[in-house]
Parts: structure tokens; sequence; C-alpha cells
């Protein structure tokens, strides 16, 4: 069992794990604000072009039963917000990590290949 309990601590210690946990939470927090946004924000105008709430809209079916497209369109909306802010940001750390590799691809200044340089003009010139 201790094996088992020093298993389970190596697994939870390790920094995957933690920036696992913290990209759910973040990601919990981020539906919210997407959630909100969608039903509060975007939705309630789509509906006014509707004439009705947009959670409600429907299709009877008979016997109390209806078809709740409404609520789907709303989730729809919602994946596409959240499918565009994602890409977004994808894009954005794309082209911080490019910009990196550009700078770390880039030779450093050495005094010695300056003076190399240097000579190798010097003696193109005397040509």
């Amino acid at each position: 069992m201790k094996s088992f309990l020093k298993e389970f601590e190596a697994f939870a210690v390790r920094g995957n794990a933690i920036d696992l946990a913290v990209g759910v939470v973040i990601g919990a927090a981020f539906g919210q604000i997407t959630n909100s946004l969608a039903n509060n924000i975007l939705t309630p105008p789509l509906g006014l072009f509707l004439s009705d709430d947009f959670a409600h809209l429907s299709i009877p079916l008979g016997h109390g039963a209806s078809i709740g497209y409404g609520i789907f369109l709303q989730a729809v909306l919602n994946f596409v917000i959240i499918a565009f802010a994602l890409f977004l940001l994808v894009k954005a750390l794309n082209r911080i990590t490019r910009k990196r590799k550009e700078e770390e691809k880039k030779p450093a200044e050495n005094p010695e290949l300056k003076v190399l340089m240097e000579i190798r003009d010097e003696l193109r010139g005397a040509r």
C-alpha cells in the first residue's frame, strides 16, 4: 500500500499533472465566460429576429413532447465562440513561438567572425 501511495504522490506532484489540473480549471472558467457571452449577450438579439426567446425555440410533436432546437442552436453557438477564441489563442502562441525560433536562428555577434568578415572584404577589394 505504501508503494501505491508513493507512486500516486509522484504522479500528483509531477509538473504535467499540475499543469493539466490548472488547464482544466481555467478551461471550466473560460467555458462559463463563453456561455454567459452566448446566453446573455449574443442570443437575445438573435431572439428578437425570431420573435421568441432563443432557448425556448422548439417544435411540438404532440402529447407534451417537443424537439428543443433552440437549446441545441445555443450549444452550437457556444461551441463556435469557444473554438474561435481557442483559434485566436493558438494563433497568437504560434506567432510568439515563431518569433522566438527566428531569434534563436540569428547568429550571435561573434567578434572573431566580424574580424574575419572584414579581412575577407579587404581581400576582395585588393583584387
